[in-house]
């Protein structure tokens, strides 16, 4: 028997965006909140930089120029529409953090203090402007405690270790979800009148990730697999400075305070590819930069597989107090000393553009039409409101993760109060329930470690930085193999109590499909944009492809493409320079 709870709000997700639309939505209506991890253990704990907001506490700035630059940096693929939302309502969104008692980092006049983050320019693109909002490099783990205060002051409940299997809908409409108690091994229907994922991104597809290990497209895997599409798959950003073969993320706040990257002769090569604001170009420029120096010969080491971060030149004093965890992980994990030589860095596979389509109020498309799915809401790296386009700019996704979670929560609310609880089957947990004993019988298989690890060295040497129609071919087919491998596994364990290999069993899944989607997505847009670099296709084609990818999973399981187009606005596409 499944156990059965009913709220009028629930949210999927106890990261920064599902905090924020708990918050929102818990001080009108009965609210909670399902995760797969203890709440203060969300990925967004792991954001360093910052959040951005034109408080022009520093220097002069406007929401315009933070706008424009958003514009610019997603390679005109962002709806410029929902870009003014995020952009005009940062300023609030920070003050808000603030009054929680989020401890940002003061000016000596006592205001928030702000430093430079890549991409961020003033009047349009003339020089680097301070706009990110700061507490140290620990910013996302600041907002994540803060939240997470106010949710539990707010009398939010809490399901933690939670794994959502299914959607419930009703007549095209969402009344809840089926969930997994990873402690008991029970089912558990949540019954509600609306349902906001907030489940973060999928980076695990790849080898070499800064996304920690639950991130593997559970919430947009879910949807993907009721028939509801995907946006824009194929925009996946690689942020340049990971440490060398871990991938864990040194911030662009290391270079807002003055980091500069070398190659193997010392040169600082960014000068060559964006003279104007150099190592703080959008991150898609700098990781394809990386990337040409590598194959080029001027990589460093005895492989040229990395270049070196360099802060030697950076004011000891600011290092330690605004970077203090950036260090200490060159420190512990590659036993470099970043004051007096280079930190050996690559580009890490980092975020996702795209996933689960919504509009400016966190509704759920059912197609490219852009029809809702009543009862629906989706926000944060799971979600595509397309503010990030091509290429999301750093400190833009702690901004977009509160924007779109509060305005996510605040929908759910009056859809809450103005509907009724939909009436839902008894036996609405009955295909999860088979599908988890279908996995539980039978031999086991070969392991699951080496099917996964077959994925993520082909994704990441086909379709990461540079991809071409020959490697997202050989990936394509690599995929549709290791799906038919991965098929025959079964699943070892079969007690009941924190059954963690289940849990990674239905996660991999989940990966083969987002890894589909964004291969097919990728072989079929020929050109080059932000995140999405073709080198048969080194050109951006806005006459064909100024427009959203869909890809909704068919009968048969392959994706169908449909598309839409880009929303546009005061800013109309031109060369980026840098």
């Amino acid at each position: 028997m499944a156990h059965l709870h009913t709220y009028d709000a629930l949210i999927v997700g106890a990261g920064g965006a599902g905090l924020r639309a708990a918050l929102a939505a818990g001080k009108n209506v009965k609210t909670a909140v399902v995760s797969k991890l203890y709440p203060t253990r969300s990925h967004t704990g792991t954001a360093q930089g910052g959040m951005c907001a034109a408080l022009a506490n520093v220097e002069e700035d406007s929401w315009e120029w933070h706008a424009f630059d958003t514009v610019k940096g997603s390679d005109f693929l962002a709806d410029q529409d929902a870009v003014d939302i995020m952009c005009r309502e940062a300023v609030t969104s920070v003050h808000e953090l603030e009054r929680m008692g989020l401890p940002f980092n003061r000016t000596p006049q006592g205001k928030i203090d702000q430093r430079r983050f890549g991409g961020h320019t003033r009047d349009h693109g003339e020089a680097p402007v301070r706009r990110a909002c700061y507490a140290a490099d620990r910013t996302g783990h600041m907002i994540l405690q803060t939240l997470y205060q106010q949710c539990n002051k707010e009398g939010v409940e809490f399901f933690n270790e939670f794994f959502v299997l299914d959607l419930i809908m009703v007549d095209g409409a969402c009344a809840g979800i089926v969930a997994y108690e990873i402690a008991t091994g029970q089912l558990h229907i949540f019954h509600a009148k609306s349902v906001l994922f907030a489940t973060g991104g999928f980076g695990k597809m790849f080898k070499i990730t800064s996304n920690a290990h639950t991130l593997t497209g559970d919430g947009p895997g879910v949807v993907y697999r009721n028939g509801l599409p995907l946006e824009d798959m194929e925009f996946f950003q690689f942020h340049p400075t990971g440490l060398y073969r871990l991938g864990i993320l040194l911030s662009e706040a290391a270079r807002g305070e003055g980091g500069i990257l070398r190659n193997k002769d010392g040169e600082r090569f960014m000068e060559n590819y964006a003279p104007t604001i150099k190592d703080l170009a959008p991150r898609d420029m700098v990781s394809r930069a990386m990337f040409s120096e590598m194959k080029e010969g001027r990589g460093a080491g005895e492989n040229n597989d990395h270049l070196l971060l360099d802060l030697t030149d950076v004011d000891p004093e600011v290092v330690e107090k605004k970077l203090p965890d950036i260090t200490e992980f060159a420190r512990t994990y590659l036993g470099v000393e970043p004051l007096e030589e280079g930190v050996p860095v690559v580009p890490t596979a980092h975020y996702a553009m795209g996933g689960i389509p919504t509009n400016v109020k966190a509704e759920v498309h059912r197609n490219a039409a852009g029809d809702i799915v009543p009862g629906f809401y989706a926000a944060g790296e799971c979600a595509c409101v397309s503010v990030h386009g091509a290429n999301r700019l750093g400190t833009n996704s702690l901004l977009d993760i509160v924007v779109f979670g509060r305005r996510g929560g605040v929908e759910m609310t009056e859809y809450a109060s103005t509907h009724p609880l939909l009436d839902i089957p008894d036996d609405v947990h009955r295909r999860a329930e088979e599908w988890i004993e279908a996995l539980m019988e039978g031999d086991g298989g070969e392991p699951l470690a080496d099917i996964r690890e077959v994925l993520q060295n082909e994704m990441m040497d086909k379709a990461s930085v540079v991809r071409s129609e020959d490697t997202l071919t050989d990936v394509h087919e690599t995929i549709g193999k290791l799906r038919a491998r991965y098929e025959l596994t079964r699943v070892r364990d079969r007690s009941k109590i924190f059954n963690t290999e289940l849990v990674e069993h239905i996660e991999f899944g989940f990966l083969l499909d987002m890894a589909e989607a964004l291969v097919v997505s990728a072989r079929a847009r020929t050109e080059s944009r932000g995140g999405h670099y073709r080198d048969d296709h080194e050109l951006r084609e806005d006459e064909h492809w100024l427009k959203h990818t869909y890809a909704t999973k068919r009968d048969d399981g392959d994706p169908e493409l449909t598309y839409r187009d880009v929303t546009l606005g005061r800013y109309t596409p031109v060369e980026r320079k840098y």
